[in-house]
């Protein structure tokens, strides 16, 4: 079976009991069970920087969630290289009119170094890439 890229918004949505896409994440992390899913450790940086400032519950839910990912290996992790990163910046100066985050640009890469189409997502961006951003509404 082909794996899923798991982006930030959708760590976002599965820890945010009240993000508007938080069922809908739930739906999707159910229905994947037999799909692997794979992320990168810039994604979970960006994902726990993003929880930083909303207190300890948040802080702990999602540092948790990183934890419990590294430890079952029920999520494969990319490791960040230096190889991954110049791809990622090659990407990110190749896109000057586009609004891509250096995170957004290292999934991409990743995604294509994995063979990769579908990644679960609410943003646009994958999509101007060509991949199905198939955690986005239409």
């Amino acid at each position: 079976m082909t794996a899923v890229f798991a982006d930030t918004s959708y760590w976002i949505a599965l820890t945010n009991v009240q993000d508007v896409d938080h069922e809908k994440a739930e739906a999707f992390s159910a229905s994947l069970k037999p799909r692997p899913v794979i992320t990168t450790d810039a994604v979970l940086i960006e994902y726990l920087n993003y929880f930083a400032a909303w207190g300890p519950r948040f802080r702990r839910a999602a540092g948790a969630a990183v934890e419990a990912m590294e430890a079952t290996g029920a999520v494969h992790i990319v490791p960040h290289s230096d190889q991954i990163f110049q791809a990622g910046l090659a990407l990110y100066k190749a896109r000057p009119d586009k609004g891509y985050s250096l995170t957004d640009c290292i999934s991409m890469q990743t995604m294509r170094r994995e063979g990769l189409t579908d990644a679960l997502t609410s943003d646009h961006h994958f999509e101007q890439e060509g991949f199905r951003a198939i955690f986005r509404s239409t």
